[in-house]
């Protein structure tokens, strides 16, 4: 059969709300760039107006004529070996809605999917089509699901009356101010022209949501919502750091064996967490300073743009400032944890780091006398009303920025113990923090817990457990673990996923 009627066959069994969110997901907002092969033409303007015609004139004519344009590019495009090029990353995005949606073409070339998958150096495990699908747009793709078109016309008025984000912006002109969002798939078409508007102003990003929740919450509740759903629960949903479907992220183990009885069951515990949390993980045992430098080195690779979150658990002997790797040599733990979130594959994205190791020798010893006349009601804090401001600032638009990103910002970093004391481990089954974690946490998976929370729990958890020195002095302590974040946004633990498993229902 002609190319030109297959593809004219297969947009026209396509809905028009799957096509608005095809073209959402195809136009991917974060498309690494500059490319080779890409150029100059204004990729924003490429994908504003189709959705602004669409919108204005009730026809989606243009967004057919574009995804025909993706259709033929990708049918006559030569997968070139070794360089990675824009259009690598756009047939990736398309190939991977397509299958999201259930709307695979049948004439895609599968094996050209393939031969770019290969350049990127994917495992099979990261063959999945779920790791090329943008977390963030998917967030957003559930937000419009819970708006109703009177909602999403809302949106577009309140847009509107901020003529100094608007001024000058053709396709903001062409919608008009009006708006009949209610034929079937015009309400996604400018919700999502919204949503690629504000990313193009630098006003949002898979971070910084602000703006877009402000307009959310200016909608009516009663008239804006789908059934079951209240301006407040879409407005939280966009509060979580974006990790949906599999994998949950990339996952790095780094453990020294030598001189720490039970390491090996420490890998075993963190394998089976990170696998029941739906992540792609990577070990490495015994790890020196060059390990660390190769694994720096493997994540700068244009495949980790695709994971939505990053994870490491290091497991080592240690003292206050540094760890000993398997070869005698130290680091500074400092150095370390600044050093890995600086990588840009994930900025924006969430990062965890799991310091398991002594971090002096101090013991918080337990000895029945010390606590005898303790009390903890003392009142530390005693704010009185007349201390709270009256009138808070106004913050404006014009002084704020979120194009500058301090390096460290959405990094939680997890220490097994307190400064300058001793981190406790058992003979036979390794450190006692990572035994807990892990049993935190997989107790917790499907409940909707944040990290945070299940964080505070071990902190509870473990200092309720009595550890005893392996050394002739026999001591009893107590061990106390914190953490330190960075954190912009809540990191909700995901339901459980296996890689195997295909928990893909198609949108509607």
């Amino acid at each position: 059969m002609d190319e030109v009627i297959q593809v004219a066959q297969w947009l026209s069994s396509i809905t028009p709300r799957k096509k608005a969110k095809l073209f959402f997901f195809t136009t991917h907002a974060d498309a690494p760039s500059p490319m080779v092969g890409s150029n100059d033409v204004d990729a924003h303007e490429e994908t504003q107006l189709p959705l602004a015609t669409t919108v204005a004139l009730h026809n989606f004519k243009n967004i057919d004529e574009f995804l025909k344009k993706k259709v033929n590019t990708f049918s006559c495009y030569n997968v070139i070996e070794n360089e990675i090029t824009k259009t690598d990353y756009e047939y990736l995005r398309f190939y991977s809605a397509c299958k999201y949606l259930d709307v695979v073409p049948p004439f895609l070339d599968l094996e050209k999917t393939s031969a770019i998958q290969n350049k990127f150096e994917m495992t099979d495990e990261e063959r999945d089509y779920r790791l090329l699908l943008d977390s963030a747009d998917l967030v957003l793709e559930k937000v419009c699901d819970s708006l109703k078109p009177a909602g999403v016309s809302q949106m577009w008025t309140a847009l509107r009356k901020d003529r100094n984000l608007i001024r000058g912006v053709k396709t903001i002109d062409i919608i008009g101010f009006f708006v009949d969002p209610n034929p079937t798939g015009i309400k996604e078409c400018l919700f999502f022209f919204i949503v690629r508007f504000l990313q193009k102003a630098d006003k949002i990003n898979r971070v910084n949501t602000n703006r877009l929740e402000r307009l959310i919450a200016q909608c009516d509740e009663s008239s804006s919502c789908e059934e079951r759903k209240t301006l407040d629960f879409i407005i939280d949903s966009l509060r979580f750091y974006p990790t949906e479907l599999y994998p949950f992220g990339s996952c790095l183990i780094m453990c020294v064996i030598e001189g720490r009885d039970g390491a090996m069951q420490e890998i075993e515990k963190t394998m089976e967490i990170s696998r029941h949390l739906g992540m792609i993980t990577h070990t490495e045992k015994n790890p020196t300073k060059e390990t660390i430098e190769l694994v720096k080195k493997e994540l700068m690779k244009p495949k980790y743009q695709f994971y939505s979150s990053f994870t490491c658990w290091f497991m080592s002997h240690g003292d206050s400032n540094s760890m000993v790797l398997a070869d005698g040599e130290t680091i500074e733990r400092e150095w370390f944890l600044t050093s890995f979130p600086d990588i840009s594959t994930f900025q924006l994205k969430p990062k965890v780091f799991f310091m398991v190791s002594c971090r002096g020798a101090n013991k918080f010893s337990l000895k029945g006398d010390e606590f005898e006349g303790q009390s903890a009601t003392c009142d530390y804090y005693d704010i009185g009303s007349a201390l709270i401001r009256n009138r808070m600032l106004d913050i404006t638009d014009s002084v704020r920025d979120i194009s500058y990103v301090q390096p460290m910002m959405d990094t939680l970093v997890a220490y097994s113990t307190i400064l300058d004391h001793l981190s406790g481990r058992a003979n036979t089954h390794g450190s006692i923090y990572v035994d807990r974690a892990c049993v935190l946490m997989s107790e917790n998976i499907s409940r909707g817990r944040s990290l945070t929370e299940i964080l505070e729990h071990l902190s509870q958890d473990l200092h309720e457990i009595l550890q005893e020195t392996m050394d002739e002095d026999r001591i009893v302590y107590k061990q106390a673990c914190h953490y330190d974040s960075f954190f912009r946004k809540t990191l909700k633990l995901p339901y459980t996923r296996h890689p195997k498993e295909d928990v893909h229902s198609a949108p509607q």
